[in-house]
């Protein structure tokens, strides 16, 4: 008997929004449904006082991939953001990446070769570290008491939730150091934040396609999934299978958001706060993501925090145990034909915008 839909995805984030705009270019019909009162998921946007507030945490856009870049240009304009974040310890400002501007504000060398020397230097108190067992061993390995103490300790013990001694060493792999005044955080070719916030972003995605608000998949599942003859899920693995095998983990935020009666609070976008005793990771003033140059301002703290029934899944912590749970549910997930499972929670992996733009673009033409 064919159905109503072709496909019925759950969730209106990029993933959903790309699936749902592309099987709709090859003349197939879909339903978007979408728990909150609003598209774009983790993405979107909302315009108070005249400026476009990231309302689940900064989002920038980056990627050397030309064609994911192309692609999201399609839709709408980008501006050339740059993200050049500061870090705040004790009242004392450094900025971010590890650069020349770092090294001369910890320690006052000027030179690419003072720099190199005063980082080995750090290092070499630690020479007997073989085997880094934790975070703080493999930090102190790789950059020194210095940097460790003041720009990655106190921030990474937040956003963990947990102390250095008892997180993995392969949080950090490696620590890279850019010997030049480079400010620029990315690497990336391409950079950059749609003019008129995200929201617009995907609502170009979606023109035209059906999108239900304020529905609860799990709620009316067998009526929803008869629908359509494939579903889309793009949200948490576990919950989709009844957490048979136990909760997955994940950080989650709590965001504290703030009208401020002036033009400038900080001056950037992203200021981190790295000291263990302020209980937020960073402060975002929104308008800088844009140039803004409204009367007003407004920011937001972020505080990370494990998450907790009814609360929003941001982090997946991809650690053994979890990834073991993980893999449990993605044999289940193998065995659906006809349910595709993509995006950060549907896959529990930790994806960047660009990266799930181009995970939705490659599920799709596996589709043809």
């Amino acid at each position: 008997m064919k159905k109503e839909y072709d496909y019925l995805i759950i969730g209106s984030g990029l993933f959903g929004a790309i699936f749902a705009h592309e099987m709709t270019k090859q003349g197939k019909k879909c339903l978007v449904i979408e728990r909150r009162n609003h598209i774009a998921g983790n993405v979107y946007t909302e315009k108070v006082e005249g400026i476009n507030v990231h309302k689940y945490g900064a989002h920038i856009f980056h990627t050397s991939n030309k064609v994911v870049w192309d692609y999201v240009n399609s839709f709408v304009e980008f501006n050339r953001y740059t993200n050049s974040p500061i870090a705040n310890y004790k009242g004392e400002l450094y900025n971010l990446p590890f650069n020349m501007n770092t090294f001369y504000q910890l320690w006052g060398v000027k030179t690419p070769q003072e720099a190199f020397e005063k980082i080995e230097e750090q290092r070499a108190e630690y020479k007997h570290i073989t085997e880094p067992k934790n975070l703080e061993e493999q930090a102190l390995v790789l950059g020194g008491k210095d940097i460790y103490e003041k720009l990655i300790k106190g921030y990474t013990e937040k956003q963990w939730g947990r102390p250095a001694t008892e997180i993995p060493a392969f949080i950090i792999r490696r620590l890279p150091f850019r010997f030049t005044f480079d400010n620029n955080y990315f690497n990336d070719t391409y950079q950059g934040i749609p003019i008129g916030g995200y929201t617009a972003l995907v609502e170009k995605m979606l023109e035209g396609i059906e999108i239900k608000l304020n529905v609860d998949y799990f709620s009316d599942k067998e009526n929803l999934d008869s629908l359509a003859n494939n579903v889309v899920y793009t949200g948490k693995i576990d919950e989709y299978f009844d957490y048979q095998f136990g909760h997955l983990d994940y950080r989650s935020l709590r965001f504290e958001n703030e009208i401020l009666d002036q033009p400038n609070y900080q001056g950037n976008a992203v200021v981190n706060y790295t000291e263990s005793q302020i209980p937020f990771t960073r402060i975002i003033e929104h308008k800088h993501f844009e140039f803004g140059t409204q009367p007003k301002t407004i920011i937001t703290r972020e505080n990370p925090q494990d998450m907790t029934e009814g609360q929003e899944a941001y982090y997946p912590i991809n650690d053994e145990k979890n990834q073991i749970v993980y893999e449990k549910y993605k044999q289940l997930a193998d065995q659906l034909s006809n349910v595709i499972f993509g995006g950060r929670l549907a896959e529990y992996k930790y994806y960047d915008m660009h990266q799930v733009v181009a995970r939705a673009l490659e599920v799709v033409e596996s589709q043809n």
